[in-house]
């Protein structure tokens, strides 16, 4: 029933699929970034000392989880147009 709905208001599976596609990248981006986050001030309470290097790597890692975020999104839009 759903589905049917969706599948009317949309016209399309593949557009329907590139934005469910592009919604789970999102999620995940944010659980990623989150975790990230909250490990490195963890990291950082429990090693004050190691604080710069901690927050270097977290950095790193978050600007890549957003590259993948990003490159997931343009992806499933490319499908959606093709």
């Amino acid at each position: 029933m759903l589905f049917a709905l969706l599948l009317e208001a949309t016209g399309s599976v593949a557009i329907m699929g590139a934005a469910i596609g592009a919604g789970l990248a999102a999620i995940g981006a944010g659980l990623g970034i989150g975790r990230i986050g909250g490990s490195a001030m963890e990291g950082i309470a429990r090693q004050p000392e190691a604080a710069g290097r901690i927050q270097t790597a977290m950095l790193i890692i978050a600007a890549l989880i957003e590259a993948v975020a990003l490159f997931a999104a343009v992806i499933c839009l490319l499908v959606a147009t093709a």
